[in-house]
C-alpha cells in the first residue's frame, strides 16, 4: 500500500524468502539479518510504525532492552504495533494437558523437541532456549521506555492451527485447543504510541 518496510530478522534463510516475496509483489523493501539487541549498529532511522508479530518474545531474554529498542526505531507520535502468543499458553506442554512452566520469567526454560519448530516431524532433534514474559511484564517495560500504551486485547483463539494438540478451526482462520474450546487465552495484542515530546 505504497509502505516503505525495513524488516528484521535473525535469520538468513527468512531474510531470502522475505526478499523473494517482496520482489514478486513489488514492494519497496530493505532487510537486515542480525540479532534484534545489535539492531542501532545497522539501522540508523526512525519509523512512523514498528510492528512485531507472534513468536518473537519469547526468544528475547531482556525485554527492558527491546522496549528500548520500539522507542528509539519509533518517531515521536510513532505507533507500536505488536501481536503475541498469550503467555498462558507457553506455562502448558505441548499437547496442552499440563502445566509445566510458570507464568512469569523466572529465568530460561530449555527444551528438547523433535524437528525444527517449522517441521517436527523431521528425523532430528532440537534444543530450544526460550523465555516466558507476562503480560505485566510486556506492558511495564514499554511504559518505562517512555511509550503509552493505547490499547490492549486478549483473545481466546489463535490465528494459525501451529500447535501439536489438537485444533478446532471453528471459524475461518480462527484455532483453539479442541479440548479446552475457549477457556484459554491464546493471544494479546496492543497498540502502543511514543510521546511528540
Amino acid at each position: 500500500m505504497g509502505a516503505k518496510v525495513t524488516g528484521i530478522d535473525l535469520s538468513d534463510k527468512a531474510i531470502l524468502s522475505a526478499q523473494d516475496l517482496a520482489k514478486q509483489t513489488n514492494c519497496a523493501t530493505e532487510f537486515i539479518c542480525c540479532n534484534i539487541y545489535d539492531l542501532q549498529q545497522h539501522l540508523n532511522k526512525q519509523f512512523d510504525i514498528v510492528f512485531t508479530s507472534y513468536g518473537v518474545i519469547g526468544w528475547l531474554p531482556d525485554l527492558d532492552k527491546w522496549a528500548q529498542l520500539v522507542s528509539t526505531f519509533l518517531k515521536p507520535g510513532g505507533r507500536f504495533v505488536f501481536a503475541e502468543f498469550h503467555p498462558v499458553v507457553r506455562m502448558v506442554d505441548n499437547d496442552f494437558d499440563k502445566v509445566s512452566y510458570e507464568y512469569f520469567n523466572s529465568g530460561a526454560i530449555i527444551e528438547t523437541t523433535p524437528g525444527p519448530y517449522d517441521d517436527q516431524s523431521a528425523p532430528i532433534s532440537q534444543d530450544y532456549i526460550t523465555w516466558n514474559h507476562g503480560i505485566a511484564e510486556v506492558l511495564t517495560t514499554l511504559i518505562r521506555s517512555g511509550l503509552t500504551i493505547n490499547a490492549f486485547n486478549e483473545f481466546d483463539y489463535s490465528p494459525y492451527n501451529c500447535f501439536t494438540a489438537q485444533m478446532n478451526e471453528f471459524e475461518p482462520g480462527k484455532f483453539r485447543v479442541k479440548h479446552l474450546d475457549n477457556k484459554i487465552p491464546m493471544v494479546f495484542a496492543l497498540v502502543v504510541k511514543k510521546s511528540i515530546f
